[in-house]
């Protein structure tokens, strides 16, 4: 079998270049790449084979010259793509994947009435990413959302490939978007949006009675739509019969409709990040607890993280993950037991349905549908007011999430009156503040014991057994208990952002000729707890 380097220097003289060649750049054009094009600047020029070298071409220097209608280039990652023109418009698609084989293969038919063997076809896929990887630009591909030159684009995934594009004064439907989006399994269409819709057209499909949480979901797709975090953890909760299933599957339609909209909760890490790499959002089902893990890696998603795995275990290369999602949590349980993932969470509790009221789910989606396109349209309409507004949108204080918050008060006057969201959105902070608090037995247990003093200072050996004797024996002999004095002042440490607000501070010192580690926890006064939150 001959291989790609074999395949490259039998051309020889038959592969030359334009003489102009572009330099690599992040933005979506170097040169021409309209989809009217059809033989870009930035590609290379291949000869007949059969001129060059005497002889008739081999089926794959025919591959070969048939990939010379299309645009390469590459992703940071090194991926190698190809943008190809399909019944008058662009579609983009990773070199090595089906969909470009099949493009490469209905050419090759067209050419020759044949189908070239697995090997030619391998072999000249083989060079045609090699091109993308030394002779072709690099740009940035994006999933369902991005942006390039101050405008925002949503891919409305259709089979026309068009996206919205949105900015300070307005939106519309463009046919070829400057930037280039890529499709994953599992991917369905947006509607086309309609302009003069109301966001209020979205209550009567949800459950959620409460003004406020109606704002703060709202503010959670508004996130949504940007391309690029941090974006929110939606924690949805209530008891069985709430449509919380339901309420999850229906706002992602909106931004990111797929055929699995909500799945079960990943295995590994690993497993999460693929899913947040062949999506724009996620939506996990009936969640009925977090482990410590998998709570780390939402953090990481929801303001910015990566990971990297080997890529074959007889090799030291590495496939490097990075992304930053939207994520929804839906589960009957308090499922968000730890205080960093919480600060990053809206918390929305709904309320069962009566049977009277309740909707056959087939009739229920036949009528959202017939509301989707304008919803999606008022939703453009308030992300074009963010975009002019963002720029000069202030908060007297900064939350933890503090460019969401941002986002959300620059949107929401395309909506209801200023003040609306913060309002909403600190009272569920320190609700969720709480209720993070109570499902901690450490922190359940401290709360007792400084109810009963207004100090305490001491070691974490010695917090460790005070603690101890505020619980009974189950709940310290629990895997969630911790087992040492290290155990002890990680967990303190983790937890006091949230002590702090509702009044409890925690300090850590050293002190004595051996500096020891010293904790000293305060209880404030009423009037001082106010302080304590800024």
């Amino acid at each position: 079998m001959k291989s790609d380097i074999d395949l490259i220097d039998k051309l020889g003289t038959a592969v030359r270049y334009d003489a102009q060649q572009p330099t690599a750049h992040d933005g979506p054009d170097a040169a021409s790449s309209s989809a009217e094009a059809n033989t870009p600047t930035n590609t290379a020029v291949i000869a007949e084979p059969g001129e060059a070298a005497g002889r008739p071409s081999t089926q794959a220097e025919t591959l070969i010259e048939l990939a010379q209608t299309a645009d390469l280039f590459r992703t940071p990652a090194r991926t190698g793509y190809a943008d190809i023109v399909v019944n008058g418009h662009r579609e983009t698609w990773p070199i090595r994947s089906k969909e470009f084989r099949r493009w490469l293969l209905h050419g090759y038919f067209l050419a020759t009435g044949g189908a070239p063997n697995s090997e030619a076809l391998q072999s000249a896929l083989g060079v045609i990413d090699a091109r993308a990887q030394f002779n072709a630009p690099e740009r940035v591909v994006h999933i369902r959302v991005g942006d390039y030159d101050g405008r925002l684009y949503l891919d409305l995934c259709d089979e026309n490939w068009r996206a919205v594009e949105i900015d300070a004064k307005g939106w519309c439907i463009v046919a070829n978007p400057p930037l280039r989006f890529r499709r994953t399994a599992g991917m369905l269409p947006l509607p086309a949006p309609v302009s003069g819709g109301s966001i209020n057209e979205l209550r009567a499909y949800v459950n959620i009675r409460s003004d406020a949480d109606f704002v703060l979901a709202v503010a959670f797709l508004l996130a949504c739509l940007r391309d690029k975090g941090p974006y929110p953890v939606l924690v949805l909760a209530g008891e069985q019969g709430s449509a919380k299933s339901t309420l999850a599957a229906l706002l992602r339609s909106l931004i990111d409709p797929n055929t699995s909209p909500l799945r079960a909760l990943p295995r590994d890490d690993r497993d999460l990040f693929i899913a947040a790499l062949n999506a724009h959002m996620l939506a996990f089902d009936n969640v009925s607890g977090l482990s410590t893990w998998i709570s780390d890696t939402f953090c990481r998603l929801a303001t910015g993280g990566g990971f990297a795995v080997r890529q074959l275990y007889t090799d030291q290369d590495e496939i490097l993950f990075s992304a930053t999602r939207p994520i929804i949590l839906n589960g009957i349980e308090d499922m968000v037991n730890r205080p960093d993932l919480g600060e990053r969470s809206l918390f929305l509790v709904l309320e069962p349905i009566p049977d009277d009221q309740r909707r056959p789910e087939a009739k229920l989606w036949a009528a959202f549908e017939a509301v989707r396109p304008s919803i999606l349209g008022a939703l453009l309409d308030a992300v074009v007011m963010g975009l002019a507004r963002l720029r000069d949108t202030k908060l007297e204080k900064l939350p933890r999430m503090a460019d969401f918050a941002l986002w959300a008060t620059a949107c929401e006057t395309a909506l209801w009156p200023a003040g609306t969201f913060a309002a909403a959105y600190d009272r569920n902070r320190s609700e969720a503040v709480l209720d993070v608090l109570d499902a901690d037995p450490v922190a359940v247990a401290l709360l007792t014991m400084m109810d009963k003093r207004a100090e305490w200072t001491g070691t974490a050996t010695g917090l460790l057994k005070a603690l101890a004797d505020e619980v009974d024996e189950r709940i310290a002999h629990s895997k969630n208990w911790p087992g040492t004095a290290k155990a002890m002042s990680g967990r303190l440490r983790r937890i006091a952002p949230s002590l702090r607000k509702i009044g409890i501070v925690a300090t850590f010192s050293r002190t004595g000729h051996r500096r020891d580690r010293t904790i000293r926890l305060t209880r404030l006064a009423a009037d001082e707890v106010l302080v304590a939150k800024e």
